[in-house]
C-alpha cells in the first residue's frame, strides 16, 4: 500500500507548473492501493496547485446522466471517474454549467475560468473551458489513462471545423443554476458514422513524445503522461490540415509529418 509520502514523492518528480493551470484525466484504480484512497490523491494535488488552477473534467455525456434532460451541477454525478466525483464536492471547488462536458476547478481565477459555459452549443467550443486550457498554456496530466481520453483533441477537431463530428440535431437540456434558476441549453453531441474517433487519439502519443510535448512518469502503479495543451493543439491542427480524417481508423501518423 502506498502512503501519502510515497505518492507525493512520485508527483514531485513530475515538472508541473505549480502556478499554472493543470487539468487531470485519471483512473484511481490504476494507481494501486493508497492509504486514504482517493482523498489522499486529491489532497496532494490541491496543495500542489494552491498558487495556480487545478481542474478535473466532470463530464455528463453518458447515457446514464442528465435524467429528464436536466443538468444540475450540484447533484449530477460525473461519468469520468471517482477522483472527479470527489473533487467537485471539495470545499472551494466550482463546477461549470456546460450540460455535457463540464469541468470543476479550484484556485486562481476559477470562477472566471468556468464562466459562460452554460451558453455553449457544442461539446468543446473554442471560447469555453477547453479553449481556455489552450490559451492558458495549461498542462494536462493523464494518470493511468492514455490519450484516447484526451478531450482537448475533440476540441481541436471542433475548432478546425472537421466535418462529421457533431450531431446535426441540437438537444434541449435544462440547466439548474444557483438559487434554482433554470435556463435551457441547445447542445450538439459528439457523433460519427465511423464510431468513436477518440479511440484512435492514441496514435498521437508517438509524435507528442518525439516532440517532447508529452513526457512519461509514474505515480504509484500508474503510468502517467504530462502534456502541454497548446503544443498538443498546434501539432494536431497541423496534422488535420494534412488529413482531416486522420482519426478515422488507427493508421499511425506518418513519421515524415513530425520528424
Amino acid at each position: 500500500m502506498y502512503s501519502k509520502v510515497d505518492i507525493y514523492r512520485d508527483v514531485s518528480k513530475i515538472p508541473i507548473n505549480k502556478s499554472g493551470t493543470l487539468l487531470i484525466h485519471s483512473s484511481m484504480k490504476s494507481i494501486g492501493e493508497v492509504r486514504g484512497r482517493a482523498d489522499t490523491i486529491l489532497d496532494i494535488f490541491i496543495e500542489l496547485m494552491k498558487d495556480g488552477l487545478l481542474v478535473f473534467p466532470t463530464h455528463t455525456w453518458d447515457s446514464y446522466n442528465n435524467k429528464n434532460d436536466t443538468y444540475n451541477p450540484l447533484t449530477e454525478p460525473s461519468c469520468v471517474g471517482i477522483l472527479s466525483n470527489l473533487f467537485m464536492k471539495r470545499e472551494g471547488v466550482v463546477r461549470s454549467l456546460h450540460p455535457t462536458h463540464s469541468v470543476a476547478a479550484i484556485g486562481r481565477d476559477s470562477e472566471d475560468f468556468i464562466d459562460g459555459e452554460e451558453y455553449s452549443n457544442t461539446p468543446c467550443p473554442r471560447n469555453g473551458c477547453w479553449g481556455k486550457l489552450y490559451d492558458r498554456r495549461a498542462q494536462i496530466l493523464f494518470i493511468g489513462v492514455d490519450l484516447t481520453k484526451n478531450t482537448l483533441i475533440h476540441g481541436v477537431e471542433e475548432w478546425n471545423g472537421i466535418p462529421n463530428r457533431l450531431t446535426g440535431k441540437e438537444y434541449r437540456i435544462k440547466i439548474v443554476k444557483k438559487n434554482n434558476e433554470e435556463i435551457f441549453s441547445y447542445i450538439k453531441r459528439h457523433w460519427n458514422e465511423y464510431g468513436d474517433v477518440s479511440s484512435n487519439y492514441g496514435k498521437l502519443l508517438k509524435p507528442f513524445m518525439y516532440k517532447n510535448i508529452c513526457r512519461e512518469f509514474k505515480i504509484g502503479d500508474a503510468k502517467c503522461y504530462l502534456c502541454e495543451a497548446k503544443e498538443m493543439g498546434d501539432l494536431t491542427s497541423e496534422f488535420l490540415k494534412k488529413e482531416k480524417d486522420l482519426f478515422i481508423g488507427n493508421t499511425p501518423v506518418p513519421e515524415e509529418w513530425y520528424r
